[in-house]
């Protein structure tokens, strides 16, 4: 399937169904507060330089570069699939009251824009509201608010709108076909206005360019002002070479001065070293305090050290674990 678009960018974006064996994945890492998870597309539009699951497209085949955005995978059985895995599970005698929560979002955004007209993570939480099995939702998109009459029968656990800046420059140079921050501020609003329990996901933070004290302050105090319940920061994370490489060519493109300092702060591990990190969350800590915002921890091992099960890779379980980084 090919949809053509206006705009030269969005041109080049292919749309293809494929056959999954599964929607509803074990999550098998047991600092998960979840145990399951849905993501009905592979590839994401966005286009994020930072996305930690733009590795994953090597699964099927696909380079790990601008194919991830440009070439959509669109597992268009979705709502049927999981209806069947439901009902095999309950067949099993497991009880609904003994689900713990379904992550919807953990590999690519479940409200990209194709979600407007493929509309499978609505048919996913359709069947999902019918079975009354408890949720939550991460998502860039102001496109969850057509799904509020589906949220409201669901037993939501949080949506969690991810705004890591509210630069505009760099949320331009970094997310190139994400909805605005302002666009997302008022999504939180929305949502908590409508009895939906929403926080903002603050990821990632790139050091020296959106961790500013100034910064910070000013995404929190937006964070207090649009009545989110929990904020939730996470700094830059690099764990495998794909998503590493892709990342240093947006950083050399717009910040050139920055890719030595970077290559340090990354080299021996996909994450920031404790010392660089911890300072700016205690100052997090104390903004949020002071604008009366729950800080919620972000455990680490929700990005890459998920199975790929987790990621929407039902095959390939042992591929694409977090590796040690080089400098380049």
């Amino acid at each position: 399937m090919s949809i053509a678009k206006s705009s030269t960018i969005q041109s080049k974006i292919q749309y293809e169904p494929m056959q999954a064996k599964t929607i509803l994945n074990p999550v098998k890492a047991p600092s998960m507060p979840f145990d399951w998870s849905i993501n009905p597309y592979r590839g994401c539009q966005h286009g994020c330089s930072f996305c930690y699951a733009r590795s994953t497209h090597s699964f099927l085949g696909e380079e790990a570069n601008d194919a991830f955005q440009n070439h959509i995978f669109l597992k268009s059985d979705a709502p049927a699939i999981l209806r069947a895995q439901i009902l095999k599970r309950l067949r099993g005698h497991t009880r609904i009251a003994d689900w713990r929560p379904v992550a919807i979002g953990t590999a690519t955004d479940p409200y990209q824009q194709i979600e407007s007209k493929a509309m499978l993570t609505r048919g996913c939480l359709e069947v999902l509201a019918e079975f009354q099995i408890p949720i939550t939702i991460t998502t860039r998109s102001p496109l969850i608010l057509r799904d509020l009459d589906l949220l409201k029968k669901l037993p939501m656990l949080s949506v969690n709108i991810s705004i890591s800046t509210l630069n505009n420059k760099i949320w331009r140079q970094f997310e190139p076909a994400t909805p605005s921050p302002a666009q997302r501020l008022v999504t939180v609003e929305r949502l908590n206005e409508q009895g939906i329990p929403t926080g903002i996901f603050a990821a990632p933070l790139l050091p020296y360019l959106t961790d500013g004290e100034a910064d910070l302050e000013e995404l929190v105090a937006a964070a207090s002002q649009a009545g989110a319940q929990f904020f939730m920061p996470s700094f830059l994370r690099l764990s495998t070479s794909a998503v590493k490489v892709w990342f240093f060519q947006a950083l050399q493109q717009h910040y050139p001065q920055l890719t030595q300092t970077y290559a340090q702060l990354y080299q021996f591990s996909g994450s920031l070293p404790s010392s660089f990190r911890d300072p700016v969350m205690r100052k997090l800590e104390a903004m949020l305090l002071q604008h009366k915002v729950d800080m919620q921890k972000f455990v680490p091992a929700t990005e890459p050290q998920l199975s790929n099960a987790a990621l929407g890779n039902e095959e390939n379980e042992d591929a694409g674990q977090p590796m040690q980084l080089t400098l380049f």
